[in-house]
């Protein structure tokens, strides 16, 4: 019996091969332009709000266009005042040059809300590495009453007097609001501040605390 399979003849269709010279190049590498500070945050506008405490309200207005100037014209960031909220808005713009700039500014006017003067917050604007800290005399030690208030008169000293021994010592500046300190300075200056008015706190005499903060700080001359 004879088979009636047909024979399937497979073809074979002869590709011309590329020359090596023709696979061996690549396509350019593309160009990216940096991108812009805004655009980091896929373009998003990023915010801060400051709260601004009742009697802080009448010297925020007067040194307005002190904190306004430098925000606005140096550091490219949008502020303003919103009224109803009572609270200070900050906004990055399309021509902020670094995106720390908002955080930086937010600082700036928050250490103002604590009490320091504008020529020193300022500083937190040029200068790297600079902090705000804050604490309460209670959390060093509970005292009520008059125990409390010569506490106060012992950090502050007579006319201010301790208190700027100490801001001079350590190259930090101090605001000593009823029972709440806040220290602003370097992270190494704020802890001999800390230590110092500590101490004042639990009671050791100004004569003691100076002599401390003397060794302290020429310890850390020798150092730098």
């Amino acid at each position: 019996m004879q088979s009636t399979e047909v024979p399937i003849s497979m073809e074979v269709e002869a590709v011309p091969s590329k020359s090596t010279t023709e696979v061996g190049i690549l396509p350019p590498k593309p160009l990216f332009e940096p991108l812009k500070p805004h655009e980091m945050n896929d373009g998003r506008v990023q915010f801060r709000k400051v709260s601004v405490p009742p009697h802080r309200y009448s010297p925020l207005k007067k040194a307005w266009m002190e904190i306004y100037t430098p925000i606005y014209e140096q550091m490219k960031i949008d502020i303003r005042m919103n009224l109803k909220a009572r609270k200070v808005e900050l906004k990055t713009r399309a021509d902020t040059p670094d995106i720390s700039n908002l955080q930086k500014c937010a600082d700036f006017v928050h250490a103002f809300m604590l009490g320091f003067d504008i020529i020193d917050a300022i500083a937190l604007l040029r200068v790297d590495e600079l902090y705000v800290e804050s604490f309460e005399i209670k959390d060093v030690k509970t005292l009520r009453g008059e125990h409390l208030s010569r506490a106060i008169g012992r950090l502050s000293g007579k006319a201010g007097k301790t208190k700027f021994a100490i801001e001079n010592a350590t190259k930090t500046r101090i605001v000593i609001a009823d029972t709440k300190i806040h220290i602003l300075g370097s992270f190494a200056n704020i802890k001999i501040a800390r230590d110092s008015l500590c101490s004042l706190i639990l009671g050791s005499p100004a004569g003691k605390v100076y002599s401390k903060l003397r060794a302290v700080t020429a310890r850390l001359a020798e150092r730098f």
